[in-house]
């Protein structure tokens, strides 16, 4: 069977997506190669076709995360009372309860410190947060 040009980047892409969800929700460590990928109906040796260690899928599966939390964060930050849009949101039942969509910090980068990576994509969400508070506290206090 032919795959399509640009099956492979799907894949890819699908991968990255799952074990972001995972990550997320299980934890890094308690997340295994094997049920990943069957969950996504592969082959645990497909894997490496795609990547060159779990390593290497835990950064990118940040960096998904950190793309969509940029994404959201956005949105909040565009609104009038912007502090308090993030922080209801941050702090909302929702982002408790659902750790595998939600901003990847709180349940990652432990994990990460623990395993001794130092993680250069977990400063940059972190930065980003801290300038986007920044901002809406000076156009707050010109108000």
């Amino acid at each position: 069977m032919r795959y399509s040009s640009d099956h492979k980047a799907q894949t890819h892409q699908r991968i990255i997506k799952e074990a972001s969800v995972r990550f997320r929700r299980d934890g890094i460590g308690a997340t295994g190669l094997q049920p990943l990928m069957k969950a996504l109906n592969l082959t645990y040796g497909s894997f490496y076709a795609h990547f060159k260690s779990k390593d290497e899928l835990v950064e990118k599966a940040l960096q998904a995360a950190a793309a969509a939390l940029g994404v959201h964060c956005a949105t909040l930050f565009s609104q009038e009372q912007k502090l308090e849009a993030f922080i209801d949101s941050y702090l909302s039942e929702w982002h408790q309860i659902t750790p595998d969509h939600g901003c990847p910090l709180p349940t990652m980068s432990s994990e990460l410190g623990l395993r001794g990576q130092h993680n250069a994509t977990t400063d940059a969400i972190l930065e980003a947060r801290l300038n986007q508070i920044e901002a809406a506290l000076g156009t707050e206090n010109a108000n």
